[in-house]
């Protein structure tokens, strides 16, 4: 067969986010979600999803199904997805749904598509709103910037750093924000802290992305929103992948090259795993092998959601070495992960099932950040992640878009991923333990 490394060689197929970082009815009122009575004490939530390219006529569309599903429940929170048709009126926007639903915290950003319900929408116009009724959780709106010049994170009015376990969302612009930066630095200040969200999209160059808070627009940095109370917030990062191969402790590695992998070489390792491929694999190796890496080698042993996976990059054929899209460390242990559209499919459907599986409290609410590198160009139809969601969690109100990168956890560190399904889940706190 032909040769991997030379595969390697002859192309690069790094994640454009990780680069940049370092016609159905026109309006479509999505299931609202309640449990028990409803007194002030009810987690609520709904959704709804307009088609129309007249960006008034939406969010007004889009307000009269919120409110008619949530009824005269205060909401908390309101986040708004939108494709890039709608980006030129983000300050309409923003200033309509302030004035429609007088949520306490409102986020939003453009994407490269929509997501709303069962629904993806990856090329059309649309407009998506999704809300929660939160009673007793405290929502922190967060904004955070980027100096250019000086190249400091500015950070005002964020919550002192500190232990307590909380969960953080985040829309981020691809194009001005070192988001692993951003994310090292979350985790040196919140260590407890889960975040998740995903990078804007629908533009193609710097200062062409949308984000919202409240009512302000930005065409960079980050906007976001911190949960502590009386909820549980869930993060399942699927990295659609499965591991291929053995396992391996990283015996001789410089910055992202891995010289030896055991003690041999770690071309040769990666030439056995191509060798060992199936016909149809090994000819889509160059795309689909990656390489995944332990996190938290506390484990006894490892599994999926164990591993942060990183593309391969490029191989040095004299020196028996690989690159990949990160920095490795010797004693680290790997193994090499196999991305195609079966192997994606598989990983959300079974992170989605275990998340399910060991928690009492049923899901309410979801928020959806698929990579734009899945929908039908991977899967070869429409609205697979937000299908896995609701067959998997139940039709509950879920929104989101497609991203220029995903945030999520893994092996209790918050990263930036590519051609990965970020899923941030509401629900009921099992106990008094599980708040974020």
């Amino acid at each position: 067969g032909p040769s991997l490394a030379a595969a390697l060689l002859d192309s690069l197929f790094e994640h454009p986010a990780i680069l940049s970082a370092t016609a159905g009815r026109n309006i479509r009122p999505m299931t609202s979600h309640s449990i028990g009575t409803t007194t002030p004490t009810t987690l609520q939530f709904a959704t709804a999803l307009s088609r129309k390219t007249d960006t008034e006529a939406a969010i007004r569309d889009l307000a009269d199904a919120i409110l008619m599903q949530i009824g005269t429940a205060p909401i908390d929170l309101a986040f708004v997805f939108f494709s890039s048709h709608h980006a030129a009126n983000t300050s309409m926007i923003s200033c309509m749904l302030q004035r429609e639903l007088r949520a306490k915290v409102c986020l939003g950003c453009s994407g490269e598509g929509v997501i709303a319900g069962s629904e993806e929408i990856e090329t059309a116009a649309a407009l998506t709103v999704w809300v929660a009724c939160l009673p007793d959780v405290k929502l922190t709106p967060l904004q955070l910037s980027v100096s250019q010049l000086q190249d400091q994170i500015r950070m005002p009015g964020w919550p002192e750093p500190g232990l307590e376990d909380s969960t953080f969302l985040f829309l981020a612009d691809p194009f001005s924000t070192p988001m692993q930066e951003v994310l090292s630095l979350m985790n040196d200040r919140y260590p407890h802290g889960k975040v998740g969200g995903g990078l804007a999209g629908g533009g193609q160059d710097s200062g062409e992305n949308r984000l919202l808070l409240n009512d302000q627009t930005f065409d960079g940095g980050v906007v976001g929103v911190q949960f502590t109370g009386p909820i549980a917030v869930r993060t399942v990062t699927s990295q659609g992948c499965c591991p291929i191969g053995e396992r391996f402790v990283v015996t001789r590695a410089e910055q992202n090259l891995i010289y030896e992998l055991g003690g041999v070489s770690a071309l040769k390792r990666l030439q056995d795993v191509f060798e060992s491929m199936e016909g149809t694999q090994r000819r889509d190796a160059h795309r689909a092998l990656h390489l995944g890496i332990v996190i938290d080698e506390h484990g006894s042993h490892f599994e999926r959601g164990d591993f942060l996976v990183r593309n391969l990059i490029g191989a040095d054929q004299q020196a028996g070495a690989v690159a990949i899209g990160d920095v490795v460390q010797e004693g680290q242990t790997v193994q090499f992960h196999l991305r195609d559209a079966k192997s994606a499919s598989d990983d959300l459907h079974v992170l989605l099932a275990a998340d399910r599986a060991k928690h009492q409290s049923p899901p309410l609410g979801a928020l959806l950040f698929s990579c734009c590198g899945r929908g039908e160009g991977l899967f070869g139809h429409p609205h697979h992640d937000s299908g896995a969601v609701q067959e998997r969690l139940g039709p509950i109100p879920t929104a989101g878009f497609f991203a220029q990168g995903e945030i999520g956890p893994v092996g209790g560190r918050n990263f930036l991923h590519g051609y990965t399904a970020s899923v941030v889940i509401f629900s009921e706190p099992d106990s008094r333990k599980e708040h974020p």
